[in-house]
């Protein structure tokens, strides 16, 4: 039936538009809504950070889970522990092993983290041998405070057995320090971390300025020399009195190899916004920087500081990007698909009408064979039913002006038919019916293999 290849074409379009949209959200998925980034413990610069990351993305709608650590060093753990959840992570430099897993990308680096040693003591610092004996607050096992503590001060000959390691950090061995309860903080972090700027700015605490830092930076590649001026983090209040040496190593941002890419060009575009600022450390735009010594560059990090945010990305929130590239791809694909057909729509067109004309026309060479077959007088009557019944659909069937011969041609046949019904119904015997000449030929095998090269087609 005709209808028979609607309900094909029907089919086939459902197919096909499900097809795209698994495609789509294959290739394109809705970035998540909530996503976790490991931070460190309270008062610790990636705390900072990690507030701050959390009020960029709230503007995008997205939320950003803080996940609370130790450090460093329990950040990339997770990072590689696919059930923990954590798809981000603040570490820093030179605590990856050689031999660490992959699967973990680095968005750059994004600042200097200087090495704070504060003291509440009369006697003032300068050596290194001088922490000897001394309480030294070094944060707990695990973190990147401690790594750094032990490794830079193990060079200077101070380790647990001549000194108490104490494992606290942040804003506790800030509160420990004035308390009393240790003699030495030993901070890795930012100037704008709360337990540095308290410190900082405590009248009976002491930073002490560090000793031999150029020959430190020359015997660990990772470190670098940094100069506190005086009054720089506090010009009215003279903070600090003098200047101060610094060792610092730098702060990089890792990610999940699989984590999404909006999510990604948010992060990277939220590093920008909250690290691409000068500070007392650094010229505006150093940070962040598209290296990382440990951690291979994510290929988006690199595009990204090579040529910015994309167009979409610049002009859309983020819930839309997604939507607007499926919206791009459908466009490409129907264009790219689309054109080439066009070109056989026509002749598809035709070919559909022609089958059409040529379904009837089966019809009417079978009831044509069966008059010659069957002769009685109840066969004739369900014969002249068939030929009102093939004359009545082609009548309702709607066709293009350029088919209106072919649709007459067939209408012509049509009557053709019913002149032999008549005239097979009126003879006196079947042999004077088919004696008798008919006015109009009739529709011989021939001139249905013929008509559908009449037609333009092959048949149906």
């Amino acid at each position: 039936m005709p209808g028979l290849g609607l309900r094909y074409i029907l089919l086939f379009t459902i197919l096909v538009f499900a097809a795209v949209s698994w495609a789509l959200i294959y290739f394109f998925p809705a970035p998540p809504s909530t996503v976790t980034i490991a931070t460190a413990f309270k008062g610790a610069s990636f705390d900072y950070y990690g507030r701050r990351y959390r009020e960029k993305f709230a503007v995008a709608k997205v939320n950003l889970e803080l996940h609370a650590t130790e450090g460093a060093l329990e950040n990339l753990k997770l990072l590689h522990d696919a059930g923990s959840g954590v798809q981000i992570a603040f570490v820093t430099g030179g605590v990856a092993e050689p031999d660490s897993p992959s699967g973990l990308l680095s968005l750059g680096t994004i600042d200097y983290l200087p090495i704070w040693l504060f003291y509440v003591s009369g006697e003032r610092l300068e050596k290194l041998s001088q922490l000897k004996g001394k309480r030294v607050a070094v944060g707990p096992v695990g973190s990147g405070t401690r790594f750094s503590a032990e490794k830079i001060l193990g060079k200077g000959g101070i380790s647990a057995e001549n000194a108490t390691f104490v494992p606290i950090a942040g804003d506790k061995a800030a509160q420990a320090l004035q308390a009393g309860e240790v003699d030495i903080v030993w901070i890795l972090g930012s100037p704008n971390a709360s337990a540095v700027q308290s410190l900082l700015r405590s009248p009976k605490v002491r930073l002490m300025s560090f000793p031999m830092a150029e020959a430190f930076t020359r015997v660990i590649p990772s470190l670098v020399r940094l100069d506190l001026p005086e009054g720089v983090i506090d010009i009215a209040e003279n903070i600090p009195a003098h200047d101060v040496a610094l060792i610092a190593t730098t702060s990089s941002v890792l990610v999940r190899s699989d984590l999404h890419p909006e999510i990604v060009s948010l992060l990277l575009r939220t590093m920008q916004e909250i690290h691409g600022a000068p500070d007392i450390f650094q010229r505006a735009g150093q940070f962040p920087m598209a290296s990382d010594p440990d951690f291979p560059m994510a290929a988006a990090a690199v595009d990204f500081y090579k040529n910015g945010p994309s167009f979409l990305q610049r002009h859309l929130p983020l819930w839309l990007t997604v939507h607007a590239q499926r919206a791009i791809a459908v466009l490409v694909t129907a264009i790219a698909i689309g054109l080439p057909l066009f070109r056989y729509l026509p002749a598809a067109y035709e070919w559909h009408i022609r089958r059409r004309l040529l379904y009837w026309y089966g019809q009417l060479k079978t009831l044509e064979v069966s008059i010659e077959r069957d002769q009685s007088s109840k066969d004739q009557v369900a014969m002249r039913a068939a030929v009102d019944k093939i004359e009545e659909a082609v009548s309702h069937i709607r066709f293009p002006l350029g088919f209106a011969n072919q649709v007459y041609d067939l209408r012509g046949h049509i009557d053709i038919v019913r002149r032999r019904l008549a005239a097979q119904a009126d003879a006196p015997n079947n042999q004077e019916i088919k004696e008798a000449p008919l006015r109009a030929p009739r529709l011989s095998d021939a001139d249905l293999r013929d008509r559908p090269h009449q037609l333009g087609g092959t048949g149906a």
